[in-house]
């Protein structure tokens, strides 16, 4: 767990707020006794996690493929290949939604905007350097010219559900 205090408020307030503003149907499904706070959350996510990603096409169609997913300071952070089509997709259009699914014992789905984190051009994240260190002990040292081969994009949540039926609280 990295999150500061005031990131796991600031999650814990996504949590509540998503789930308040959801669809009867869903709220049917996910409640205060299927869910977990925060930082359970966090507790559970540590580690790689694979991710469905969800993107859009320049025709408006949409496409879904796996990537590594890191779940670092309330938020996801998932890398690609610069020549993916996901890149380009989330380049041209930042919206995306993520979903982490374990069987039918975790679900974690999110919608947001994604942020390029470590762009070719520009300014990188000023935490560009602890996101690295934390990708070279997952993945190895040498395992990338992490400025050149591969694009990392942090997703900006504005709406997070978790599905955690037996999940202790």
């Amino acid at each position: 767990m990295r999150e500061t205090p005031d990131e796991l408020r600031g999650l814990q307030t996504l949590l509540d707020d998503s789930l308040s503003r959801s669809t009867d149907h869903l709220r049917s499904i996910i409640s205060s006794e299927n869910t977990v706070d925060a930082a359970r959350l966090t507790e559970i996510l540590t580690g790689m996690r694979v991710l469905a990603l969800s993107t859009v096409t320049a025709s408006g169609e949409p496409r879904i493929s796996a990537v590594d997913g890191h779940f670092l300071h309330g938020k996801w952070v998932f890398g690609t290949a610069r020549t993916a089509a996901k890149a380009r997709h989330l380049a041209a259009r930042p919206a995306a939604s993520v979903a982490h699914i374990q069987g039918e014992e975790l679900g974690v789905f999110t919608h947001g905007t994604v942020e390029i984190l470590n762009p070719l051009d520009g300014p990188r994240a000023d935490d560009w350097p602890e996101l690295v260190a934390h990708f070279k002990t997952i993945y190895g040292d040498d395992a990338f010219d992490w400025d050149t081969e591969v694009v990392y994009f942090r997703l900006h949540p504005h709406w997070m559900t978790v599905f955690a039926p037996n999940q202790p609280r």
